[in-house]
């Protein structure tokens, strides 16, 4: 009952109307890393309410049209109501209707040009439609809203990755850390670009605090390997792919990488195993290379 009072105080909180809904909690109504932070006083019709708890029940459940179709219902009773018009973009981003969420968050804009939140979700939508030019421009304006929001910057540098800017990347990860030094994805973002330009010892250094912080970690298990590989370190590279196997079992491009490495020490049977097991989950590439001439020894193998 907690969780749903915080979600409907954080739409109501901005609704002056009614009898007041006291809200002991603070809220996040979370999606692509945002949050809508609420007061504790709620002032609120009980239409409203049962607007939203409508809304909260179907979002739960992942009925993100029905949730739409809740917040439509309060924005034609209160049609200048931009926290509706947010939580509706956020069903149609969840909804990969990322034109139509666009359009619900400037909508929103239009109300409250101040809303740190509703910039970096236009990002977020920006970025998934490809436009990063345009989601770091909204980025930026977030952050000239509240620069201590760890997230955006993280969401930045991941745009500037896509666009090449690797060392712009690289500080925007930095700045995220700085502002949430338990922050496991910046750690790995930062990992990321450090591996895309080479330099093997930081990238080691960021991949193993983000698995400090996350032991759970797989893709940074796998990346580290893939650095110690590059540096020869055959053992230890060895042993962060098996990890990252045994935290996600049907990771097939962990299997692909430790069966190459198996297969350059001569440990052929552990290579087709690898070999065979990334095949099984789908792996094309080695799907056809079972069946050609190269991969006949691989499949014959017992």
């Amino acid at each position: 009952m907690k969780k749903r009072n915080a979600f409907i105080g954080a739409i109501l909180s901005l609704i002056p109307l009614g009898q007041p809904l006291i809200i002991k909690t603070g809220f996040g109504l979370s999606t692509t890393g945002l949050m809508l932070f609420v007061s504790e006083n709620i002032y609120a019709s009980n239409d409203h309410y049962e607007i939203l708890n409508s809304a909260y029940e179907k979002f739960e459940k992942g009925d993100y049209y029905g949730a739409k179709s809740d917040f439509t219902k309060l924005l034609k009773i209160v049609p200048k109501f931009s926290p509706a018009y947010f939580a509706r973009g956020v069903c149609k981003e969840r909804l990969n209707d990322y034109k139509g969420a666009l359009e619900d968050y400037e909508k929103s804009l239009s109300i409250d040009r101040n809303d740190y939140n509703t910039w970096q979700a236009i990002g977020v939508v920006k970025s998934a439609m490809g436009d990063y030019y345009g989601a770091i421009s909204a980025y930026n304006s977030s952050i000239k809203l509240n620069s201590k929001n760890a997230v955006v910057y993280f969401n930045r540098g991941r745009a500037k990755v896509k666009l090449k800017d690797l060392n712009g990347a690289i500080l925007d990860y930095s700045k995220a850390i700085e502002i949430n030094p338990k922050y496991a994805n910046a750690y790995y973002g930062r990992g990321s670009a450090w591996f895309s330009i080479g330099v093997a010892t930081t990238t080691i250094s960021d991949y193993s605090k983000a698995i400090e912080i996350n032991p759970k970690f797989a893709d940074a298990f796998y990346y580290r390997g893939k650095t110690k590989e590059r540096i020869e370190d055959v053992e230890g590279a060895m042993s962060d792919y098996t990890k990252a196997i045994v935290i996600l079992p049907e990771y097939k491009a962990v299997y692909k990488a430790r069966g190459l490495l198996k297969e350059k020490i001569g440990d052929k049977k552990g290579a087709c195993d690898d070999f065979k097991n990334a095949a099984s989950l789908g792996d094309q590439y080695r799907i056809g290379w079972l069946q050609s001439t190269s991969g006949k020894w691989c499949k014959d193998m017992l």
